[in-house]
């Protein structure tokens, strides 16, 4: 499966005339209507994310985009590399955030709900498990990899690296887009309009975000997610998942064991693992 630069450029006005034509106000500007995207595209990489970061060392500027038809050596959470075979979408765009280095989880959370949210748009009912990955019937759909640059406390640069299994291979615990649809004249089966919804969708939770802060954000992110109500085990301690913090955090509420009371805590992303029932 190739990738058509004229296809993408197609799609890309496509989606963003869709998105448009869905706003409430007519008159309201679209987030990415005016986004001007520069995209490289490559056969072959280890990394769209270690790419972007040598692209942006080389000069490159915000929204600069790597497409790989395949990655060798794919990142992700718990320090995971992966071999991403050609049919599914792989890329990575570059932010200029300018935020505090302790809200860089705040990323994730704006870039994983606008990529579910648009998506949903298209018959394809994507929900969320914390913190990056998108669901699909119980399954891994795919996955964000937020990477950051901080100078005197304040990121300054940002890479947003997404993976999203099309029509490509999948292990058990995965599922793609081409299995799960029935419709075979679904837009999203076309490589080039799967990566033009995502950095639509991308860029409008990133946009929404920023306009309107993350209190307004996370309740619409914690709607999507699927471990809202989910039993733990902290330390050996049971616990319910009552959302998502701020900064991104887990948020378990501790039940009583022993004499210790009720209590709640904040987990790190990397310190629990959720799986996939």
């Amino acid at each position: 499966m190739g990738f058509d630069r004229q296809q993408f450029a197609a799609a890309l006005e496509s989606v963003r005339c869709r998105r448009k034509a869905l706003e409430r106000s007519p008159n309201r500007q679209s987030d990415t209507q005016d986004l001007d995207f520069s995209v490289h595209l490559f056969e072959t990489l280890p990394s769209t994310n270690q790419k972007l970061w040598e692209l942006l060392d080389a000069g490159a500027g915000p929204l600069t985009v790597a497409i790989a038809i395949q990655q060798e050596a794919g990142r992700g959470q718990w320090g995971r590399q992966w071999h991403s075979p050609p049919g599914g979408l792989y890329l990575s765009v570059a932010l200029a955030p300018n935020l505090p280095a302790q809200q860089s989880g705040q990323l994730t959370i704006c870039s994983a709900w606008g990529i579910a949210t648009i998506l949903r748009e298209y018959d394809l009912p994507v929900l969320l498990k914390w913190p990056n990955d998108l669901v699909l019937s119980g399954l891994k759909l795919g996955g964000i990899l937020s990477e950051t640059r901080v100078q005197q406390g304040r990121i300054t640069k940002a890479v947003i690296g997404v993976g999203i299994n099309l029509a490509n291979p999948v292990p058990e615990t995965g599922i793609n887009i081409q299995s799960f649809l029935t419709d075979l004249t679904n837009p999203v089966l076309s490589l080039e309009m799967l990566a033009a919804i995502t950095l639509v969708g991308l860029m409008s939770g990133y946009h929404f975000w920023q306009r309107e802060g993350i209190d307004t954000l996370l309740p619409a992110y914690a709607n999507l997610l699927t471990s809202i109500g989910r039993s733990v085990l902290v330390d050996g301690r049971p616990g319910v998942v009552v959302g998502v913090a701020l900064n991104g955090d887990l948020r378990v509420r501790l039940l009583p064991k022993g004499f210790a009371p009720s209590s709640e805590i904040y987990l790190k992303p990397g310190t629990i693992s959720l799986g996939y029932e």
